[in-house]
């Protein structure tokens, strides 16, 4: 299969899509705002806490690319996803929550790096 066929076709599973823009807000490529629309809950601020500090930017100039995505569904319309992100010899991980809305939209509800969450937000 040619490359442009399997970039195609990951770009319609919906865990790639996702780990791709989720890369690129998080490597500065993108603003936090790309993603509106595409998150719900919590994860919008998560992104907007993680994403100042680039943390998956390429320190040796390197565009990281995401090279390897799987997926877990533990119930109906939810995707647990996991993607191996790759700048040079840096590798990392990002973890994230898919849910699937009344209208049948895929959106991101949780987004993690390395293991770590971003803090929660403070609470009034």
């Amino acid at each position: 299969m040619a490359a442009s066929a399997v970039a195609r076709a990951r770009r319609q599973r919906p865990h790639y899509w996702f780990a791709d823009r989720l890369l690129a807000v998080l490597s500065g490529q993108r603003p936090v705002h790309w993603m509106l629309g595409h998150t719900v809950g919590d994860a919008y601020e998560q992104l907007v806490r993680l994403a100042p500090g680039a943390p998956l930017r390429p320190a040796d100039r390197v565009t990281p690319v995401v090279r390897e995505c799987g997926e877990y569904q533990p119930g109906p319309g939810v995707i647990e996803a996991f993607a191996r992100i790759r700048s040079g010899e840096r590798v990392s991980a990002m973890a994230f929550r898919l849910e699937r809305g009344p209208d049948q939209r895929w959106r991101c509800s949780a987004v993690e790096l390395g293991g770590e969450r971003a803090a929660p937000a403070p609470t009034a």
